[in-house]
């Protein structure tokens, strides 16, 4: 058993830049690349595996053949990891709880979804949940004739920032803001507004009014202001837990010399390198597995004892 180097698939969304490829690495010939899917067992945006064993196969055939890779906990990797690159501002949109959607959907997932802002220009702000309270009538009035912004509770947004974004919240990353997002394993989405945007064909993007009128909060959001977090400091790095919810939990790791941890049995773990370089050892291996910034790397459940090398950051993802 090793850990496991993957490739995304990449999206080409029309609010997408280019700063995945040029900053990030990614070798994806899509203009512009909007969101790149790390690690992925999702139809729509699968990953694959680059090192190893396994290498050119996706992560669902890996596991597949290897149903012990999730964990004794899991029966799936319930979560999505992604790059998301915000060159314009998304659609203001809502996801449904899981209840809808299996109800609703086929059985498909809800999606509820974490976001950690990488870099964000001076200015840049995002929408998360409303200023008041709205109802049909006022979001039906405020969308025909332009004026939904008033509804909305927008966020100033810095490097380092933090947001759980729950299932029915209405939301919208703005312009200027590259970020992590570590989501349940979903790809639905109910758009409210898209500025009246036309996709590549010319066509107006679909909205979905009807379905986000039964699943949004429309109660206003109250407090988001960034709350304190706690940094623990060890020889070699500094742990940071960023999110815990029910569905994952996801941890900032600033390594600087070195960083040790274990991969138990009940539940695999993905690391995620948002900046500089390193190495990755295990017990057994050879050698390290070398990693950069924009690296995700799988460890199925069992691994054991891991030991990171080098000096970057990362972002370490639990289920």
């Amino acid at each position: 058993m090793s850990p496991i180097l993957l490739a995304p698939s990449g999206k080409d969304y029309l609010w997408g830049g280019n700063r995945l490829k040029t900053e990030y690495g990614k070798d994806i010939k899509l203009t512009p690349l909007a969101e790149t899917w790390e690690c992925s067992v999702h139809p729509n945006g699968p990953c694959y595996a680059i090192s190893g064993e396994y290498k050119g196969m996706t992560l669902a055939e890996i596991i597949k053949m290897h149903p012990e890779y999730v964990g004794n906990k899991n029966t799936q990797i319930p979560v999505l990891i992604k790059f998301i690159d915000a060159a314009k501002d998304l659609s203001v949109q809502v996801h449904p709880s899981d209840e809808y959607a299996r109800e609703h959907e086929n059985g498909q997932n809800g999606k509820t979804e974490m976001w950690y802002v990488l870099e964000a220009k001076e200015g840049a702000k995002l929408v998360w949940g409303f200023e008041h309270k709205v109802t049909k009538e006022i979001l039906e009035k405020d969308i025909a004739e332009g004026t939904l912004q008033n509804d909305l509770h927008y966020v100033p947004v810095h490097k380092g920032d933090v947001f759980l974004i729950e299932s029915g919240t209405v939301h919208a990353i703005g312009e200027g803001i590259l970020l992590a997002e570590i989501q349940e394993s979903s790809d639905l989405t109910y758009r409210l507004y898209d500025y009246n945007r036309r996709d590549k064909n010319g066509n107006l993007r679909e909205l979905h009014f009807g379905k986000a009128m039964q699943v949004l909060n429309m109660n206003p959001i109250g407090d988001t202001s960034q709350k304190p977090r706690y940094v623990r400091y060890f020889y070699g790095c500094s742990r940071e837990m960023l999110c815990r919810c029910k569905y994952f939990e996801t941890e900032k790791i600033q390594v600087t010399k070195g960083f040790s941890f274990s991969v138990m049995k009940n539940s695999f773990q993905v690391l995620l390198c948002t900046n500089g370089e390193g190495g990755l050892e295990t017990d057994g291996s050879n050698r390290p597995l070398r990693f950069q910034k924009g690296s995700c790397i799988f460890l199925p459940a069992g691994l054991g004892r891991c030991h990171v090398i080098g000096e970057c950051d990362l972002l370490k993802i639990r289920c």
